[in-house]
């Protein structure tokens, strides 16, 4: 690989998004091309301001995955990766356990099922544990049956994000703040980024933009079949008096028809217990509010046929979950079928999260990483849960591709 040095603005690689992937794949690509010119264009100002920075702060075991799959290889590498990543540099992460508890007879042979994926996935230290157990694990909670996974944790993602730019900036690196891309030329051997404010220009680029990854790549003339749909996660959190109802994450039983873990006790790295969250639709990609609305973005989610026919599958529980963001009780019922102790006045609302969905035009919803890749770009275009956990072997993953795509050599 040949080196640029002219000018500021000339790079080997432009990376668009500072969240865990961008900034993992980022640091990744510092550490196998020491002398390479690394940028990182964020939008916002401030890494982890979307997916990474709102999300729980869970570390998966990988246990749901298909094994084989990318999200269950991946987990459980970025998974070891990051716990590590947090012991070095000091970021706080704590690996406690969690159980994923059966609230009801008729769900134990999915309960089992859960398990026998988990034994072929190698995840350490599972067990079937019973209900007396349970309750030395998590006093409060009520089941029948529970996996109790001990590799599972927490983090602060927002943490490991500062971290990750502090080293890649130690280096030949450099987060761009303030940077909305609008749109990617290429011509012969350069890549030309265009922004808000100004012009970029590199040999290769990689598009980790999460919810906007569908327009990044569009912009630079990527046709995809694939479109992403925003789905929005409310939460609330547990008032101090009540955090005694947690000691570790509490999870339901997931729906294998819904995309979805269910609503769900995590106690967070900095401190507190959250609940939730649930999974409904919003007409804006970064629409946080109760209300939020962007007609374009709308218009954009209702226009594309996936949308339809994945909403006709879904619809009876989706219509659930709405329930549940308009009325506290029936978010309080979903969590008390696994502490029944839970009331109304025991929770505070808490910020919400919004999820990348990428749906194809059957109206099915991709449900491991996918990428477009082009002569000097590759866009990553679904890196959906459990991307957190796993960034630091995206980041692997998408510089062993690049080697390829880009016929690179170290």
């Amino acid at each position: 690989m040949q080196l640029i040095k002219e000018d500021d603005r000339n790079h080997d690689f432009i990376i668009v998004g500072a969240g865990i992937v961008g900034l993992s794949t980022a640091y990744k690509l510092s550490l196998a091309y020491p002398e390479a010119s690394i940028l990182v264009l964020e939008k916002e100002d401030r890494v982890a301001a979307h997916q990474t920075g709102r999300n729980s702060g869970v570390i998966h075991s990988g246990i749901y995955y298909k094994p084989g799959s990318y999200k269950a290889r991946n987990c459980k590498d970025g998974r070891h990766q990051l716990v590590e990543f947090c012991q070095i540099h000091d970021v706080a992460v704590d690996v406690c356990g969690k159980v994923i508890v059966s609230t009801d007879e008729h769900e134990m042979d999915r309960l089992d099922a859960i398990y026998q994926r988990g034994l072929e996935n190698e995840i350490e230290g599972i067990a079937k544990i019973g209900p007396e157990e349970l309750k030395e694990l998590e006093p409060h909670v009520k089941g029948v049956g529970a996996i109790h996974v001990p590799c599972a944790g927490i983090v602060d993602y927002r943490g490991v994000c500062e971290k990750l730019r502090e080293l890649i900036e130690a280096k030949n690196g450099r987060v761009a703040f303030g940077q909305k891309v609008v749109r990617i030329d290429e011509n012969n051997d350069e890549i030309t980024v265009h922004t808000t404010n100004t012009k970029f220009t590199g040999q290769f680029l990689i598009n980790c933009s999460g919810l906007y990854s569908d327009h990044v790549a569009k912009s630079a003339g990527v046709e995809s079949p694939v479109q992403i749909v925003p789905f929005k996660g409310e939460y609330y959190e547990l008032k101090p008096e009540s955090e005694h109802l947690v000691r570790n994450l509490v999870y339901p039983l997931p729906n294998p028809e819904f995309p979805f873990l269910g609503v769900h006790f995590t106690r967070m790295a900095l401190g507190g217990i959250e609940c939730g969250p649930n999974a409904v639709f919003v007409f804006k990609r970064e629409g946080y509010g109760k209300f939020a609305f962007d007609f374009k973005e709308g218009l954009e989610a209702l226009s594309f046929p996936g949308f339809w026919k994945m909403a006709s599958q879904h619809w009876l529980m989706g219509l659930d979950e709405y329930r549940r963001s308009y009325s506290k009780w029936a978010f309080v019922k979903g969590l008390r079928k696994l502490i029944p102790e839970v009331k109304m006045n025991d929770l505070k609302p808490s910020p919400s999260g919004i999820r990348a969905m990428a749906l194809q035009p059957n109206g099915e919803i991709l449900d491991d990483f996918y990428f477009e890749v082009r002569e000097r770009q590759i866009h990553v275009l679904n890196a959906p849960s459990p991307a957190a956990t796993a960034g630091l072997a995206i980041g692997d993953e998408i510089v062993n591709k690049s080697k390829v795509e880009f016929n690179l050599t170290t």
